[in-house]
C-alpha cells in the first residue's frame, strides 16, 4: 500500500521506532514484513487520539508509555489459539504427567500450572478440563494463566465464546463443561464456573519481573518463544526452569525448540521438555 494513499502519515523510520519500542519494553522481535500490518492495527489507535500521522504517535507513545504502551501491544500482538489446540500436549499431560503428580503428590493433593501466553483463554481452558477429567475430585488444582495483552484477558476471565469457537469439542465434553447460551447470549457458550473458578488470569509481562515464586508442576508457553531472539529464549527458558522442580514439564509451540540452547531442559519428543536438572 504506497503512502500517499493512506489516511495517515506512515514511513519506515516510524515502523522502526515503534518496532524498538516493542523490543525494549516486551522482548518481541518485529520482522520486516510487518511493516503494513502495523498500520493497519494501529491506524485506529492514531485516529481515536485525534492524532495526525505516526510519527506524531511514536512521540505520543514515547511520552506516555505508562499508559499508551498497553494499549500499542494490544493493538499490534497476535492470538491466534484454539480450544485444545496442539492436542498431543493435552493427551500427554493426562496420559503421562497426571498418573505421576498422582504418586508424586499423593500427600498434598495440588496440582498447579502456569499457561504462559494463554491470549484469550483456551488453553488454560482446555488444561482445566483435562485435569479435572483426570484427577480425584478431592485434588486441589490451581490453573495461572497469564499475558501481556488485557484485552484478551478480559475475554479469557468472562470465559464466554461464539459456538464456533467449540464446534471442534466432542459432544459430551461440550454438555459437562459449557452452557448454551439464550437470548442476547444466543449461539454463545460460557466456560461452566467449576472451571472458571480453578483459574486465576493476570497481565505479566514476560521481559519484566514475575511474582511467582515457583511450585508449578507444568509450565505450558506455546507460540510464545518464537516471537523473541536466541538470548532471550534462553534467558525466559532458564526462568522457567526456576519454578519448575526436577522432572516437570515445559510445553511449547510446534514451531518452536530450545535447540542448541544451554538449559535445564531435555527434549522427550513432541515440543515437551523436562527439567533434568537444578
Amino acid at each position: 500500500m504506497a503512502s500517499s494513499i493512506r489516511e495517515f502519515e506512515y514511513t519506515h523510520a516510524d515502523f522502526d521506532v515503534l518496532r524498538k519500542i516493542s523490543r525494549q519494553y516486551s522482548g518481541i522481535l518485529v520482522p520486516d514484513d510487518k511493516f503494513d500490518m502495523f498500520y493497519s492495527r494501529l491506524a485506529k489507535r492514531i485516529r481515536l487520539l485525534g492524532l495526525s500521522s505516526f510519527k506524531e504517535y511514536c512521540q505520543y507513545l514515547t511520552d506516555h508509555p505508562d499508559t499508551e504502551f498497553t494499549e500499542f501491544i494490544n493493538a499490534v500482538t497476535t492470538n491466534l489459539t484454539a480450544f485444545f489446540r496442539e492436542n498431543h500436549h493435552f493427551e500427554y499431560l493426562s496420559s503421562t504427567v497426571v498418573p505421576e503428580l498422582l504418586k508424586k503428590k499423593a500427600g498434598v493433593k495440588q496440582v498447579k500450572i502456569w499457561s504462559a501466553g494463554c491470549s484469550t483463554g483456551e488453553e488454560p481452558y482446555s488444561l482445566a478440563i483435562t485435569l479435572k477429567e483426570r484427577l480425584p475430585a478431592d485434588w486441589d488444582i490451581k490453573i495461572l494463566a497469564t499475558d501481556l495483552d488485557t484485552n484478551v484477558l478480559a475475554t479469557a476471565a468472562s470465559g464466554v465464546y461464539s459456538e464456533e469457537r467449540v464446534t471442534g469439542i466432542a459432544e459430551q465434553r461440550l454438555k459437562r463443561w459449557f452452557q448454551k447460551g439464550s437470548g442476547r447470549q444466543a449461539n454463545k457458550v460460557r466456560v461452566r464456573a467449576e472451571l472458571r473458578q480453578l483459574i486465576t488470569f493476570r497481565q505479566l509481562n514476560l521481559m519484566q519481573e514475575w511474582p511467582m515464586r515457583g511450585g508449578f508442576d507444568a509450565i505450558f508457553c506455546r507460540n510464545v518463544l518464537i516471537y523473541f531472539d536466541r538470548e532471550t529464549k534462553a534467558m525466559l527458558a532458564e526462568r522457567y526452569a526456576g519454578l519448575l522442580d526436577t522432572g516437570a514439564c515445559l510445553f511449547i509451540g510446534h514451531s518452536e525448540s530450545l535447540h542448541q540452547l544451554d538449559t535445564a531442559f531435555d527434549p522427550i519428543g513432541n515440543t515437551i521438555y523436562r527439567k533434568a536438572r537444578k
